[in-house]
Order: C-alpha cells, then structure tokens, then sequence
C-alpha cells in the first residue's frame, strides 16, 4: 500500500471571473470543471488542469469572496510548485509573467533545482520547478495560449509552514509512507529549516516540502490561500486500507465521501493542516465529453434536481 503523489490542491479565491482568466489565459492551465462546492452549493468549485485533467495536475479553487485575505504562517499549505521542463521554459515564463504586471524574483535555484517564484493576482504563492527532464507529468492542452514546450506539467510539490516538525514528521513517515530525503537551512531566517519528504515514486508529483521556524506566527486561512492538499490512491480497496491505517494510528478521519469524479477521505495532520486521500477516478469525463470539459456548470447526480436554484445563485462566468 503506497500513496503514489499528489492527487490535487485545492486553495481559496474571492474573485472567480479573475481566477478563471488568470489561470486559463496567464498560466495556460485548461478549466476541466466547473461545478460547485458539494458542501456549499452557493459557491463555485474551479478544477483547472491538464487536457484530460490528469491526476496529479488539478490546482482546484473554492469561490468564497466573503472570506479574509490569507495569511500565510504555520499551520498552512503555503505554496504550491507546478513543474516545467527546462531551464528554457523557466525564462519564458519569467518574460510572460513581467510582461502580464504579474511580480516575481527571477529564476533562482535551490538545492539544484531551477525554480521561479510569484504570487498570483489574490496573493497564493506559487512557483514554477524545473522537473529536469524526469517523467511523467501531464498532456499539453493543445488549445493552451502557451506553448507545448513551455507548458505547466503538473504539480511538482506543495510547501508546508509549522513551528515544528517533529509530530508533523512521525505522521509523514510511519503512517503516510513518506520518506524523508532532504533538508536543508530555510534561506533568510537562522532559525529555519526545510525537510524535503518525498513518496511513491519520488521526485516532481510526490514530494511535500515542510518549511519549519518556531518564529512563523499561526496561519489564518482567506482568500490566497490554500485549503487542503490531495494525495493519489488508484481505486476504492486501497483507500479503504488508508482509512483503517490512519483511524488504527489515532487520528480522526472522515467516511468515505462519493465526489463523483473520485472518492475522498479526510483527515488533519499535527498544527491543523488538511489531507485528503482521492482515488483517480473515475474521472472528470464522466460526465462531460473530453472535448467540452468545463463549459458548461456540471453537478454530480445527487445535486442535479437544484439545477435551477443553482444557477441561480452562481454569477456567470
């Protein structure tokens, strides 16, 4: 039983239209689904990703503008790394974002690895990691506004804030399966460090970088922020096995939970950070032709008879 990457992360935006044409026209990312939150139907659930919305590639955004501005601190998803192939590929996109207003501080690399770092337009810190020509990653959407080669391949890694790590590392390690496999001093603060936990096959899609002060004030979850993170298991018997290991370990975790376009179980790790386990599928073509993914409002079968109401309530895209 091996978790085998991230599955998802999923953050919080105010402002849907600007997120929709800052991830869709900006970044390139294809919106494979819009739907809305199963557990707040008033709002929006935004799934941008690769072509086919591949697992491993969704960046997901809950529509909450009445919430707070985030706050970034411990107990948080701090940022999320998205992976690129190629130094080329990094100062393309170091021209791109200068040239849409969008801030950032070149690129710059860290423990070897090539990377660039910006924040979006609500203020979620992002970055772009050269995969340095390693495997996997998603499919281009070839009606992408970037290029192929340029293209984002997924999601590289997440970046965790706490002001310790030793609780956060015991989950991690003997009831998640991580390993841990690098670590290194948190650049511009003395008493920083980051550990690198890595699992399944390793490397971009399936590491969690854990950025550790006992300075960092506590995280306030808003807007620009990040809400839960996802991890891939490929079918219903593994993650039935995951939930047995994580209740049999002590930590509260949810019932399975149908989303329709896969399974979920949630559970929260040592400072409040939010995990979830989603199985791979049956995927987001389900429903929706994979030529027409997010066109249109979809809504699992439970939710469709609120249709009219719905629509109602959601502001036009």
């Amino acid at each position: 039983m091996q978790l085998e990457g991230i599955h998802h992360v999923t953050a919080i935006t105010g402002q849907a239209v600007h997120n929709v044409d800052f991830y869709t026209r900006v970044l390139g990312m294809r919106l494979v689904k819009k739907t809305v939150n199963q557990d707040d139907i008033s709002a929006y659930h935004l799934y941008y990703a690769d072509a086919f919305g591949t697992p491993g590639t969704n960046v997901t955004f809950f529509d909450w503008p009445a919430v707070v501005q985030n706050r970034s601190g411990s107990g948080s998803i701090a940022r999320i790394s998205l992976r690129v192939q190629g130094r080329p590929a990094l100062d393309w996109w170091a021209q791109r974002l200068s040239e849409a207003g969008i801030p950032h501080q070149g690129v710059v690399e860290v423990e070897g690895i090539p990377q660039l770092r910006f924040n979006d337009p609500e203020g979620l810190e992002l970055a772009l990691l050269d995969d340095l020509g390693q495997a996997g990653g998603g499919t281009p959407w070839e009606h992408s506004p970037v290029p192929s080669e340029t293209s984002l391949r997924g999601l590289y890694a997440v970046t965790l804030r706490v002001k310790r790590l030793e609780q956060l590392a015991l989950v991690m390690t003997r009831i998640l399966g991580f390993q841990m496999v690098n670590e290194y001093p948190l650049p511009g603060q003395p008493q920083g460090r980051v550990a690198v936990f890595s699992v399944g096959p390793g490397g971009p899609g399936a590491e969690v970088h854990v950025e550790v002060n006992p300075d960092f004030e506590y995280n306030r979850l808003g807007r620009g922020g990040v809400h839960h993170v996802a991890f891939r298991t490929p079918d219903d018997e593994g993650q039935h096995a995951w939930r047995q290991q994580i209740s049999s370990m002590g930590l509260e975790v949810t019932p399975v939970i149908d989303r329709f376009y896969f399974k979920s179980i949630y559970f929260r790790v040592p400072e409040g950070i939010l995990f979830e386990i989603a199985t791979d599928g049956p995927g987001f073509d389900v429903d929706e032709d994979v030529a027409h993914l997010g066109e249109r409002l979809a809504l699992p079968p439970f939710l469709e008879p609120q249709r009219e109401y719905i629509e109602a309530q959601l502001k036009p895209l």
